[in-house]
Parts: C-alpha cells; sequence; structure tokens
C-alpha cells in the first residue's frame, strides 16, 4: 500500500507511521528524519532545512520535494511506502503526484489524524528530550523525569528542540492552516482522504486507521479490533 498520513503537529503522526508502516510491513518514509539526517551531517541541505525548522517555518519546495523524488525512487519504495511530514503545501502535493505517475504509481489513501490545538501545544511544547540520546524522551505532563533536567535512563542533560517551543509551536499550527490543509482538501476531491480522531491511546489511534484502511474491524460495540 501508498500511503500518506496528514495532520496538525502534534497530532502524532510520526508514532502512528512507525505503527503503520510496521503492521503492512511498508516502509516509513519522514521527511523530517531526512532533513535531521542532513542536519547531523552538518550538509548545506541540513543547514537550509535547520534555518526554517528552528523558526516555524517550511523548508523550501525545491529542497523539500527534490529529497522525496530520490527516496521515492529507491528500489525498497516500489514494494509500499508511508509518507510522513510530506507534502506539507498544495505546490507539494501536486509535485507528489507527478512523481508518482512518472514512477506508474499513486496514492492508495491519506489519512488526517484530528486533534484540538489546545492539545497540540500542550502535548509539544511540554516535550523535553535527551542530549546523549533522542530516542530518551520526556514530557512535563505525561512523563515527568524522575529529577527535573535529567535522563532517567542514562542521566544525560534534557532539551527541548527549538521547535518545540511553545511560541514555535503556535507558529507552526499558523503554517499548519493556511499551507497544509489545503492539502486534505486536494486529496478529499479525490476521494482518498479518511479523518481519524488523534485522541486517546496510541493503540486506540491505531486501530482507527487500520480500520480506516480496510485492515481492521469494527465490533458491533462500535470498538476496532486489529
Amino acid at each position: 500500500m501508498r500511503i500518506l498520513l496528514i495532520g496538525q503537529p502534534g497530532a502524532g503522526k510520526g508514532t502512528q507511521a512507525v505503527g503503520l508502516a510496521a503492521h503492512l510491513s511498508i516502509r516509513h518514509i519522514s521527511a523530517g528524519e531526512l532533513f535531521r539526517e542532513h542536519i547531523d551531517q552538518g550538509t548545506a541541505l541540513g543547514q537550509n532545512a535547520h534555518t526554517h525548522m528552528r523558526a516555524g517555518l517550511l523548508v523550501p519546495d525545491e529542497v523539500t520535494i527534490g529529497v522525496i523524488k530520490e527516496r521515492l525512487a529507491r528500489p525498497d519504495a516500489e514494494r509500499g511506502f508511508l509518507l510522513d511530514g510530506f507534502p506539507r503545501n498544495l505546490a507539494q502535493a501536486e509535485a507528489l503526484d507527478g512523481i508518482l505517475a512518472d514512477l506508474e504509481s499513486r496514492l492508495d489513501a491519506v489519512l488526517n489524524l484530528e486533534i484540538p490545538e489546545a492539545e497540540v501545544v500542550r502535548r509539544i511544547a511540554g516535550r523535553w528530550l535527551c542530549r546523549r540520546d533522542r530516542e530518551h524522551i520526556f514530557h512535563v505532563d505525561y512523563s515527568p523525569p524522575e529529577v527535573a533536567g535529567a535522563c532517567d535512563v542514562c542521566g544525560g542533560e534534557l532539551y527541548q528542540r527549538d521547535d518545540d517551543r511553545e511560541a514555535t509551536v503556535r507558529t507552526r499550527l499558523e503554517v499548519y492552516r493556511s499551507e497544509t490543509a489545503p492539502v486534505v482538501d486536494h486529496y478529499q476531491l479525490m476521494g482518498l482522504v479518511t479523518t481519524i480522531s488523534a485522541l486517546g491511546r496510541v493503540q486506540e489511534v491505531l486501530d482507527r486507521a487500520l480500520v480506516a484502511i480496510g485492515q481492521g474491524q469494527v465490533d458491533a460495540s462500535g470498538a476496532s479490533n486489529c
């Protein structure tokens, strides 16, 4: 399957993308992770992307499209993929349509994760990461560290990414409303979009997503079984 996962910042796209991709045995292609690889490597692309991401703005289209085009052309994407973080505006969506057409492919489904904006701010602005290992993530409300400012796992210093600060989160939401929301409309016209609630436990949201793409079942009580 070829799936696009879309939604506001903080809707849990990354977490759900990992679960969905694993369940379906397809590649998870994250634009954010591709950019972060370049940032960590100090490439010109990474420096360009970091400047925009730090301010809560979109990376220029020509850079983003080029990165995604190269990634989708790799052999492993032929067996299916789940796109996370791209396209973020209408021009990118139209470019994606063209890229897939050139590859004689198309999207099978677009899953739109929906969440109240107040919850977005709460989720993102309270998130802190370990400097030694970014896989160690804490949250001031949901999973606070035992010792303030220190990682429970390795004792490393906790820090907040620039694009997780509250002011930047609100800027990101404004950008989403003006730039990314029209992408949902674009694919809605193609009959590809299913909107699901991103509230609740991770497994609950994953179950809703699987039902939406025909990979789960809903029992008589309305709950999904996957």
